[in-house]
């Protein structure tokens, strides 16, 4: 999965694809490089990142949305969004896959348009929002309590017949370095949901503070998580760095073979 955030403020890539061409130029270069999906993102998640407004946010999606389904029509489109209405709207456009940071907790409309929509969906685990979340990192069992907050979800999202789910364990969302570190080591745990497990680590902060560099220079600690990730069961990678990631999966699938 790569990333194209359409956001002047997003931690690593803001302010890039702001324009038309340059949404071209991006989403050509990470098909090239074999990106099975496109998630496009149109509201910046980072620490304390700016809360725009629902029209804004549609505006930013829609318009990389046409663009990008006028000029490659059969790639694969996520959509970065805890807002169904931008959901309902990005479908609309075509958009195959919604990714929710908030697993459904910041819209209580999310699930029922998600049932509705008849998406696949990506579940991910965060406490808070993107304003609050570094604040909301206390724990008493980090794996268990996530656990737990996967398969209540889960049940719900049954209930209303949607069975398509993705899980996110949510690295860097409401939980600091340490914890970060902690569930990356624990990663296969989460196949005993049996449910694809999709993995967001690229060029994070715990990897390039860990290391003293800048995110820059964090793609060779990026490509070490991945790895590890991929090596406890996952299924998705989510990075900015596509043509790298996909030269990790060729590896590891020779390794396999």
């Amino acid at each position: 999965m790569g990333i194209l955030n359409v956001t002047p403020d997003s931690f690593y890539d803001g302010g890039k694809y702001l324009t038309s061409e340059n949404i071209v130029r991006r989403a050509a270069s990470m098909l090239e490089n074999g990106t099975d999906i496109i998630d496009l993102g149109g509201y910046s998640s980072r620490p304390g990142a700016e809360n725009i407004s629902i029209e804004e946010e549609k505006s930013r999606v829609t318009k990389a949305l046409i663009i990008i389904k006028k000029e490659f029509p059969d790639c694969i489109v996520s959509v970065d969004t805890f807002r169904s209405e931008v959901a309902r709207i990005a479908a609309a456009e075509g958009a195959e896959i919604i990714n929710d940071i908030s697993g459904g907790e910041l819209d209580e409309k999310m699930f029922e348009t998600i049932a509705e929509l008849k998406l696949p969906y990506i579940l991910m685990h965060m406490k808070g929002s993107p304003e609050t979340m570094a604040k909301l990192n206390q724990y008493d069992d980090l794996i268990g309590e996530m656990l737990q907050y996967f398969q209540e979800k889960i049940y719900r999202l049954n209930d209303l017949g949607v069975w398509d789910i993705i899980i996110d364990p949510g690295i860097g969302f409401s939980k600091n370095s340490l914890q970060n570190f902690h569930l990356i080591s624990q990663l296969d745990i989460f196949s005993a949901l049996n449910l694809p497990v999709l993995l967001g680590a690229s060029r994070k902060s715990f990897i390039y503070k860990t290391l003293n560099i800048s995110q820059e220079e964090a793609l060779n600690g990026t490509t070490v998580v991945n790895t590890i990730g991929l090596l406890k069961n996952l299924s998705i990678v989510r990075v900015h760095d596509t043509r790298e990631a996909k030269q990790i999966i060729a590896l590891l699938e020779k390794l396999k073979n």
